[in-house]
């Protein structure tokens, strides 16, 4: 199972949790199953139509999903997913 790591503005979302372990073979399946458990969080990952939302950023195994497959990243039983959120300020 892939290991998702929440950063802290995500987990109330996610009941709190930092880290989820969900099974899926690519970042698209690993969405689809994490709208099942946590839909609230689902929905602050992609948009309407089901893009990655512009602000967030995914990484997998350390690397910018954007800049390899997209949302159809293919995912190893092992692979590490990051989601981090833009931070702006001024």
């Amino acid at each position: 199972m892939a290991q998702v790591r929440l950063p802290s503005v995500l987990r109330p979302y996610a009941d709190g949790e930092r880290e989820l372990e969900i099974d899926a073979t690519s970042l698209r399946t690993l969405l689809d199953n994490l709208r099942e458990q946590f839909p609230a969080l689902e929905r602050r990952l992609r948009d309407e139509t089901g893009r990655l939302r512009r602000y967030v950023n995914f990484y997998v195994d350390g690397d910018e999903c954007r800049m390899l497959e997209g949302i159809d990243t293919p995912l190893k039983s092992d692979s590490e997913v990051m989601i981090i959120p833009a931070v702006a300020g001024g």
